[in-house]
């Protein structure tokens, strides 16, 4: 299941002795090795509808150049991709470009002197511009520079199960689920009726990044599109970050979300009647659930075209040890096309971080109606905050949340004052 993520928080902590210099311009000479072309390696997830685009990307772009020839591996194996991929900067021989970059991961990897800054290509900051919109400047480091190319998101929506709502007696085509209270009723005649075990059931345990698939998703769609962090300073303990910690605190203690990790799909095993999911979804849960999707709820029911909602992105990196740069950028500005974006869409079902994504494919969405949804949804994404110490302020959220919100062994007035205080030493590099 693509949502959940291995733990990362100590591959991500990794020392950077013996890393490149922390400008991310790694050994050598990096103008030269900007303006140098020949063979490169890459990485892919994976993933297998991700490796099957991959591999044909590749050899499209061999059979045109005969001298500049990619090398793709899947990611070696590893507790997670992001140790692997410190472990490569550390060890300087990462490749040059790794097609599966999570960006609460950058900050760690720039820290350590791992990534290129793309705006040392003419033209590139202007290009990621053009592709991604407005959206771009989300992925920008504190430097005011793209050390990550933003590639495809998998915003999140609830999924719900229709043969369970109509079995609670609920409306299985126009569900009323936008406002927290419309949620929570919905939620209690699933329960209720014993239509489901759970109404839903995000994973309760501490990883740092569980929080985008319960809080965050509804924390920026509460605020407007707000980051966890901005301007160096926390902004989930506020009314809004409160009322949405309320909402899931009152799933947890009326039992409509259960507080013990479950061992599998609880959506697909008809366990849980709703979830918190992308749209790499609809091929998983296609045959196994007749499902439908909405937006996630908010305290007043804003309508759909205004909700906002976490991206789930994952972006392609240079990384330092490369010598043959200027191919490198070329592959990258290849493989993030117009062409190669439709294939990605096509193959795996993710949305492209393209400004123009339903414009550019219309036949796709006309042929896949389901995904477009998803690709409405996908202009309107809030990423992780591009942050120093990123997964230490993620798992100091996540703590207190967890603590507070689902445990409740401490109010959550408390907890998020306590971590917010927190957060904002590390989100200032203390």
């Amino acid at each position: 299941m693509k949502r959940t993520l291995p733990a990362v928080l100590m591959s991500l902590t990794l020392a950077a002795a013996g890393a490149a210099a922390c400008d991310g311009s790694g050994g050598g000479d990096a103008g030269q090795a900007n303006a140098a072309t020949g063979p490169i390696t890459i990485w892919l997830s994976n993933n297998q509808e991700e490796l099957a685009w991959g591999k044909a990307m590749v050899e499209s772009w061999n059979t045109q150049h005969a001298d500049q020839k990619i090398t793709a591996q899947e990611i070696p194996a590893g507790k997670s991709s992001e140790e692997v991929i410190g472990a490569a900067i550390t060890a300087g021989n990462a490749p040059c470009l790794i097609f599966n970059t999570a960006p609460a991961a950058v900050p760690q990897f720039q820290k350590q002197g791992g990534l290129v800054a793309l705006d040392s290509f003419d033209g590139a900051a202007q290009y990621i511009a053009d592709r991604t919109g407005g959206a771009a400047d989300q992925y920008k480091s504190p430097d005011g520079k793209f050390y990550q190319l933003p590639w495809k998101s998998n915003p999140v929506m609830i999924f719900y199960n229709k043969d369970i709502f109509a079995k609670a007696g609920l409306d299985p085509e126009k569900p009323a689920l936008t406002t927290y209270d419309e949620f929570l009723s919905a939620a209690r005649k699933i329960k209720s009726s014993n239509a489901a075990q759970a109404a839903i059931y995000p994973a309760p345990t501490s990883e740092f990044f569980q929080s985008w698939f319960d809080f965050y998703p509804l924390f920026a769609a509460e605020t407007d599109g707000k980051q966890l962090v901005q301007d160096d300073k926390a902004q989930f303990n506020s009314p809004e970050g409160q009322r949405v910690a309320a909402f899931w605190k009152t799933l947890y203690d009326e039992g409509l979300a259960p507080k013990e990790q479950y061992n599998g799909d609880s959506f697909a095993d008809k366990k849980a009647a709703m979830a918190i999911v992308g749209p790499w979804a609809i091929a998983v849960y296609g045959d196994k659930v007749k499902w439908g999707a909405v937006p996630v709820p908010t305290s007043t029911g804003k309508p759909a075209e205004q909700i906002r909602t976490f991206s789930d992105a994952k972006n392609v990196a240079m990384y330092s040890a490369c010598q043959n740069r200027a191919t490198a950028w070329e592959v990258m500005k290849f493989a993030t096309g117009k062409d190669q974006d439709g294939a990605l869409l096509d193959k795996t079902g993710q949305m492209p971080l393209r400004a123009d994504l339903t414009t550019a494919y219309p036949d796709y969405f006309a042929k896949n109606p389901a995904y477009k949804q998803f690709a409405d949804q996908a202009a309107r994404t809030v990423e992780v905050p591009n942050v120093p110490n990123s997964v230490s302020i993620w798992q100091t959220f996540r703590d207190a949340y967890s603590a507070s919100v689902i445990f409740g062994k401490q109010p959550v007035a408390d907890a998020f004052t306590g971590a917010a205080q927190k957060v904002d030493q590390l989100a200032s590099g203390s």
